[in-house]
């Protein structure tokens, strides 16, 4: 579904080429901390100290609807992806989490399932193994959840989409 924006949470050094395959689906705008496509903004931002590593996710965060917790082998420990996720939330987006364990990078080779962040998890939100067949619905539902209007009719309550994005 084209328009939403996402706000992709991801361990940038473990899933990065993961990431890039669910970013890649096409089914939506891809919005993720910065350094997505170039590492070397991640590392001078994280060198200038927390501040400005803040400052970076919060500009990533704007403009965003829903945020998309890309759950790899170590996601669940990683400081940033928590304090993304903890934004999201009080910034009223749609949150969601999928397992990305079982694509593969570039060697080939997929991980094992890592932990659910607590914060995803104690917060009852919806996570789901990747298929890139469904993604795209489950994106717009967590915003429908979330109380934004479905992209389709314009309603915060709309009941039609809701029931259809569930299967």
């Amino acid at each position: 579904m084209a328009g939403r924006k996402v706000f992709f949470s991801f361990h940038y050094e473990e899933d990065v080429w993961r990431a890039a395959n669910v970013r890649n689906s096409g089914q939506f705008d891809a919005v993720a901390a910065a350094g997505w496509n170039d590492a070397s903004i991640w590392e001078s931002t994280k060198r200038r100290g927390d501040d400005a590593v803040k400052k970076l996710i919060e500009a990533a965060l704007r403009g965003t609807s829903v945020t998309c917790v890309l759950i790899g082998t170590k996601t669940a420990s990683r400081r940033w992806v928590n304090y993304e996720i903890q934004r999201s939330i009080e910034r009223g987006n749609g949150l969601l989490g999928v397992r990305i364990h079982n694509l593969k990078v570039q060697s080939g080779r997929a991980s094992s399932a890592g932990a659910v962040p607590p914060l995803l998890s104690e917060g009852g939100y919806k996570i789901y193994n990747w298929d890139a067949a469904y993604l795209g619905r489950r994106v717009e539902l967590a915003a429908i959840n979330a109380g934004h209007p479905c992209l389709q009719h314009g309603s915060r309550d709309c009941r039609w989409c809701r029931l259809r994005l569930l299967y």
